[in-house]
């Protein structure tokens, strides 16, 4: 069965526990609407409580609030999210993908030597990689 994919909402929720661990509801909605959303506490609540009905979060009683946990993990969730807009907006094309990502933004020395490295792995990992010759 395929993983859920969050929606926007769902996501923004997610980065909230990701970046704390745990959250209650009313920590959720103040984290939301810090960041420019303007949610009322039920709304966050019903999020959250959907959420949990997929398998995104998870909760444990304290008292009588809710503190909630997520359910999946960071870098899977945004793994399975990038792959599947690479495939549905660039039909999978990375290079097209790239082109598009750096050609409109300012990239700093840091990010080029970060890409660098990721496609000195990616090279040292390809299948067609033959051993013992260097190019």
């Amino acid at each position: 069965m395929p993983e859920v994919q969050p929606t926007e909402r769902e996501l923004e929720a997610l980065k909230v526990l990701w970046e704390c661990g745990e959250a209650s509801v009313r920590e959720v909605c103040d984290a939301l609407n810090k960041g420019g959303e303007s949610l009322a506490y039920t709304t966050v609540l019903s999020l959250l409580q959907v959420m949990e009905q997929k398998g995104l979060v998870t909760h444990r009683s304290e008292g009588k609030a809710y503190i909630y946990l997520p359910a999946i993990a960071r870098e899977n969730t945004l793994r399975q999210l990038a792959t599947g807009f690479l495939d549905r907006v660039f039909d999978g094309a990375l290079d097209e993908y790239l082109v598009h990502a750096l050609g409109k933004r300012r990239i700093t020395a840091d990010e080029i030597a970060q890409l660098e490295a990721m496609l000195a792995e990616a090279k040292e990992k390809s299948p067609g990689k033959k051993k013992g010759k260097q190019p």
